[in-house]
């Protein structure tokens, strides 16, 4: 079976913890134990989140004195995806001995006129408290929104239209490697209409839509989401709060989750569904093993039709 895997940011780094390398390598260090045992059966293609990394980055670039302008945030998600993709690559390597381990920048394609550069949507970096916030709103020119226990830059996070180098990675997986690709949803870049030229763009492409559109075109079976939380909850953090084990895309959409956390995550398993007919899951991440074989997560599958 081949299956996409899109791992959260936060599951790579989680809420509050430092931004040190080695508490990054000890968390993918669990990845690697939760994914080796799924490769060993499936065919595998792994993407992930960057939200921490590159909003760390951005920081330190914006006060970086030995620039006149910091990096542009396309630049940035290209670092992370070979940060991470390193640590990734590295890690699984030594976990699946033989096994072909293939680490790719990966750009996706948005439209220009994407209704997202006007209302930033997408956080990155850490929590900060409002009055901090507000400051480095100002100093920087930046958006800020809340998020859950603080204050976070937000950046537009337009919809990824197809991911550049699909057919690299096609050709990867017919050679048996196990695939690493569109980290942080991939360098967002915008085609010239008459000669096709790419050009990045200031922005952060959600990964779990761009997992959902490249598990499309790459004919998988199963879309898998994995977050810090074990399922998706109706109610979350609230007295009512309760699992869904499984649903429809129509009952996601329903479910009013919000744009900042788990509603692009719903979102693109329902997409997936919807137009390939597959399956897909959200749940935790060192519940993989357990969340392919129904036994742990929030399965997501095609609605049902009476005749």
């Amino acid at each position: 079976m081949r299956i996409v895997v899109a791992l959260g940011g936060n599951a790579l780094l989680h809420r509050g913890e430092r931004p040190d390398a080695a508490v990054q390598q000890a968390n993918i260090d669990r990845v690697a134990i939760a994914l080796a045992a799924l490769a060993h059966d499936h065919e595998l293609v792994i993407t992930h989140g960057n939200g921490p990394q590159i909003g760390l980055l951005a920081v330190e670039s914006a006060a970086d004195p030995a620039l006149s302008a910091p990096y542009p945030l396309h630049l940035l998600g290209a670092q992370t995806q070979g940060l991470i993709g390193s640590l990734l690559a590295c890690t699984l390597h030594n976990a699946l001995p033989g096994r072909q381990i293939a680490d790719l920048v990966t750009h996706t394609l948005v439209r220009a006129d994407d209704p997202a550069f006007d209302r930033p949507t997408k956080f990155v970096g850490p929590l900060h408290p409002r009055d901090t916030a507000r400051s480095l709103a100002r100093e920087r020119g930046w958006h800020i929104a809340q998020d859950t226990g603080g204050w976070r830059r937000v950046v537009p996070s337009p919809k990824p239209e197809r991911i550049v180098e699909t057919d690299t990675i096609h050709h990867l997986l017919d050679a048996g490697a196990l695939v690493i690709c569109a980290g942080g949803g991939g360098v967002p870049v915008t085609a010239d209409r008459d000669t096709g030229a790419l050009t990045g763009v200031e922005a952060v492409v959600d990964k779990d839509l761009a997992a959902a559109l490249l598990a499309e075109d790459l004919k998988a079976d199963f879309l898998l989401v994995l977050t810090d939380v074990p399922y998706v909850y109706e109610g979350y953090g609230t007295p009512e709060q309760r699992p869904l084990l499984d649903a429809t895309p129509a009952e996601l959409r329903h479910g009013g989750f919000p744009d900042g956390s788990m509603g692009p995550k719903t979102e693109a398993a329902s997409r997936f569904v919807e137009h390939t007919g597959g399956l897909a899951a959200i749940g935790a991440l060192d519940a993989a093993y357990e969340i392919v074989h129904g036994r742990s997560g929030t399965l997501v599958r095609p609605d049902l039709t009476t005749a």
